[in-house]
């Protein structure tokens, strides 16, 4: 399965009011270019279960990617090789 460039990878923030761990994740994610499906887990309890105090938790193509922190180098590293991925169409 081939990964997606940067705009069109699908990048979920699982979230909920008043983290401010859950603002800068998501700022961080916007400067990557990256639209972001924000999901408040406090809306479900099977999430809230889930994630509890792991939040934010960043979910990209699927796959869950970063818990409680988003780490910036990584987070490149994951953009970069979405997009060394897709073959151009040149």
């Amino acid at each position: 399965m081939a990964t997606l460039p940067a705009d069109q990878m699908q990048v979920a923030l699982y979230t909920r009011r008043g983290c401010h761990l859950c603002d800068q994740a998501l700022d961080l994610l916007q400067r990557r270019g990256l639209t972001v499906q924000l999901i408040d887990i406090s809306q479900s309890e099977e999430l809230t279960n889930q994630y509890g105090l792991q939040i934010p938790v960043v979910e990209i193509d699927g796959r869950v990617r970063f818990r409680g922190h988003v780490q910036p180098l990584l987070l490149q590293r994951l953009i970069n090789h979405a997009a060394a991925c897709v073959p151009n169409k040149t």
